[in-house]
């Protein structure tokens, strides 16, 4: 039965869903499956906010504006999320096997969450490749509507939201897969 419900994640990636297509709520939708059916695609492309957060380790500030130019999956969470911690290895999973020029995992630790804390957190679950950077007012994600966490945000190349996706989910799924792969046109 599972086999059936992939076979439109499966058509479309023999098809060749290229980046173009991908970006593409119609062409996007039927990869959906599991948790990821919950991720909201939008019609049309939305501005994100362009309010600055701390970067690790006290390393300066930056804007998602710094992020155009590939995908970005865009994860809000917090150190006392018990779906956070569920999540965030699976996130560090697509990091692992999509990170590159086209597409990139940036975690924004939302809210009351020291450095420590962060750091701890990522020892904790074994993620050593994503970023530990700070939204410690949550203004960013005031401005970008988060009203609980984890929230997952994907931007498309010129920084605007294209996907959303409220409470965890398998994103080391072979939907959430399939989803970056069309999105970085097939290529990891």
């Amino acid at each position: 039965m599972r086999l059936f419900r992939l076979i439109p994640l499966y058509m479309a990636l023999a098809l060749g869903a290229n980046a173009a297509l991908a970006a593409d709520a119609d062409t996007l939708a039927p990869l959906r499956d599991g948790t990821l059916k919950r991720l909201i695609l939008h019609k049309e492309p939305k501005p994100v906010a362009a309010v600055e957060f701390q970067l690790e380790d006290d390393g300066g500030t930056a804007t998602l504006e710094d992020y155009k130019g590939k995908y970005v999956l865009l994860n809000f969470w917090a150190t006392w999320c018990a779906p956070c911690r569920k999540e965030m290895p699976q996130i560090a999973e697509l990091q692992a096997e999509f990170g590159g020029d086209k597409f990139e995992v940036l975690t924004l630790a939302t809210g009351r969450n020291s450095p420590a804390g962060i750091k701890k957190f990522f020892e904790e679950n074994g993620i050593d490749n994503l970023p530990r950077h700070q939204d410690a007012g949550s203004a960013v994600a005031r401005e970008m509507g988060v009203i609980a966490l984890p929230i997952t945000v994907i931007l498309d190349p010129d920084g605007n939201e294209i996907a959303r996706l409220i409470g965890d989910a398998e994103w080391n799924s072979d939907s959430a897969k399939a989803i970056v792969s069309a999105l970085v046109g097939g290529e990891s």
